[in-house]
């Protein structure tokens, strides 16, 4: 056998793939601007659209940067860590709000600016 033989195909996507998921990506990204105009609850709209943007990050993470065609065992050392890195980042947000607590306080009002006459 020779070496060519042995060598495994890789299957990386084909052009009419990539460009179905980019259009889908510009068409995600058009409903969240749409929203972004919408008058609509805040927190109703924050999770529309951090849903949105979690799907956009999914189909990136899937096709452009090859996730879904790699080993099985790649993406279950990935996703992990991934999952790891987000529980930090929720770990310091109380600190980040507590922190505003911390600012100074003026307990009284700033001077005003004098006025100058000419």
């Amino acid at each position: 056998m020779s070496a060519h033989a042995e060598e495994h195909e890789h299957f990386a996507g084909s052009n009419k793939l990539f460009i179905s998921i980019w259009v889908w990506l510009l068409g995600l990204t058009l409903i969240e601007i749409i929203l972004a105009y919408r008058p609509m609850a805040i927190h109703f709209m924050l999770t529309i659209l951090l849903g949105l943007s979690i799907i956009k990050a999914a189909l990136i993470v899937a096709y452009f940067m090859h996730m879904k065609f790699e080993r099985l065992s790649l993406i279950l050392t990935i996703v992990p860590m991934l999952v790891v890195c987000i529980c930090l980042l929720f770990v310091f947000f109380p600190d980040s709000f507590r922190s505003h607590d911390l600012r100074y306080k003026f307990k009284e009002a700033p001077p005003e600016p004098a006025a100058e006459s000419h």
